[in-house]
């Protein structure tokens, strides 16, 4: 590109003299003739007319959930103008409906804001054959997997989740997708992305163990990294490219073949490089970490959040307490996984049922300690649009439903720090709210099947209860 840039350079500074002020007297007269031209027109123009009242949507329900407390209110009203919040409580005034005033009456219902998932893959999907994703994942062109991303953010959206954090990704498929979202290009969650996740040569980033010389291998751009120095350029190389967020992995995983689930793959230098560059930047950092060992280390370098966790014993659990790092569980993943393990190869297989297996006695020994747990599903690993099935795991293994809704709300907000203009019905936030019907203290299975998904206080599902 500096090529180019010189040899065009060259032919400029060739331009006679004479050409040059030739060129720059014709463009003067031009713009004196558009100036002239609008200024006529200007005059001729009628007088600008008065705008537009602005249009308010009143969203009325028997029941609000108040995300500070996890209780439900009656009477729940919303009130949304110009893509925000103007008030939202309990028994509020509503409106007359009329010009410029929508009231939508739900009923038997109960309104929320906004759902968050913590923990999403937005760009793929695992199908019912493992050897068949696997070839396409190979000859997959990246555009083609854009579209397949798309129907996914699509899902998602429609499943009342409206924010996501897309923890790695490859091809900056999330990157093109997050842009092609805020533009309203296409209907999706606002989205978080990571782009690589980061990890060495061999762990659970590398991919597969294709035979030396037969594959490319990946380096710090593309998220495998050895070494403090060689993390730090990766996290910076993420940056560049758009990442919002960090997600690095310091311990083994499922869905690979070549490293034990719960090994350590990471040294405390690298995870330190790793969490202090993202920190640097501004940027969180979460780690992917079924094990004990990597969890501990990576609690010493000030990491953000511990995705999984299926292996964290209960000191280690407290230490994350004590220190304020977010466990975010991802049951959905191992119900997934865990219940369909045949369908993998006999390695992925057993990790697969050995992590099932751990999940549910760390997640009741994290709610006993009071761990702070958000709301997270590793969507891609279960199918898209049904992120709200975690809400039922996490009540099934021991957690109040006031708290997993929190878990989606208010506390995800927190997490991805987006707490300022999301997470809680209240005013002046962004108008994303979700309604469902029933009430889901009584009936949390309700969360699974949104009656009404409002973001940016435009209605994209309405469905009759």
């Amino acid at each position: 590109m500096r090529q180019l840039l010189s040899r065009r350079a060259s032919r400029a500074s060739a331009v006679p003299s004479l050409a040059l002020a030739l060129l720059f007297a014709l463009s003067a007269s031009s713009v004196g003739r558009a100036q002239t031209s609008d200024a006529s027109r200007t005059s001729e123009a009628p007088a600008t007319a008065a705008p537009a009242p602005a249009m308010r949507t009143v969203l009325t329900a028997a029941r609000i959930f108040d995300a500070t407390t996890a209780n439900t209110r009656p009477n729940g009203v919303v009130i949304v103008e110009n893509g925000r919040i103007v008030d939202a409580g309990s028994g509020l005034a509503v409106p007359a409906a009329g010009p410029g005033v929508t009231v939508i009456d739900l009923g038997d219902a109960t309104l929320l804001p906004g759902l968050m998932d913590a923990h999403v893959h937005l760009t793929g999907e695992i199908g019912a054959s493992w050897s068949q994703d696997f070839v396409d994942d190979l000859l997959r062109f990246p555009a083609e997997q854009a579209f397949y991303a798309a129907s996914y953010a699509k899902k998602t959206l429609e499943a009342g989740f409206t924010t996501v954090r897309n923890l790695g990704a490859a091809d900056y498929v999330d990157v093109g997708l997050r842009n092609a979202i805020n533009k309203g290009l296409i209907p999706g969650p606002r989205m978080l992305v990571a782009v690589y996740a980061l990890g060495p040569t061999g762990g659970h980033g590398d991919g597969t163990p294709f035979p030396p010389g037969r594959v490319p291998q990946d380096g710090p751009v593309n998220g495998v990294c050895n070494g403090a120095e060689e993390c730090r350029k990766a996290v910076r190389f993420q940056i560049k490219y758009g990442a919002d967020v960090i997600k690095f992995m310091p311990s083994g995983g499922v869905l690979s073949l070549s490293d034990t689930v719960d090994a350590p793959q990471m040294t405390a230098a690298e995870i330190e490089a790793i969490v202090d560059e993202a920190h640097n930047w501004g940027r969180k950092a979460a780690a992917h970490c079924h094990g004990d060992i990597a969890a501990r280390m990576a609690i010493a370098a000030g990491v953000d959040s511990l995705e999984h966790g299926s292996f964290i014993k209960a000191d280690t659990l407290q230490l994350m307490k004590d220190k304020g790092v977010y466990l975010v569980p991802t049951l959905l993943a191992g119900e997934w996984t865990g219940g369909q393990a045949d369908k993998f190869p006999p390695a992925i297989a057993a990790k697969a049922r050995a992590a099932l297996a751990a999940r549910s006695q760390m997640f009741q020994s994290a709610l006993k300690i009071g761990v702070k747990i958000a709301f997270g599903t590793d969507s891609a690993v279960s199918p898209h649009g049904l992120n709200g099935k975690e809400f039922a795991l996490m009540t099934g293994l021991g957690m109040s439903p006031g708290a997993a809704l929190r878990s989606a709300t208010a506390v995800d907000a927190d997490l991805l720090g987006v707490a300022d203009r999301l997470g809680t019905l209240e005013k002046g936030k962004i108008a994303d709210v979700v309604a469902v019907a029933g009430d889901p203290l009584q009936n949390i299975a309700t969360m699974e099947k949104p009656l009404l998904v409002m973001k940016d206080g435009v209605i994209v599902v309405r469905a009759s209860n």
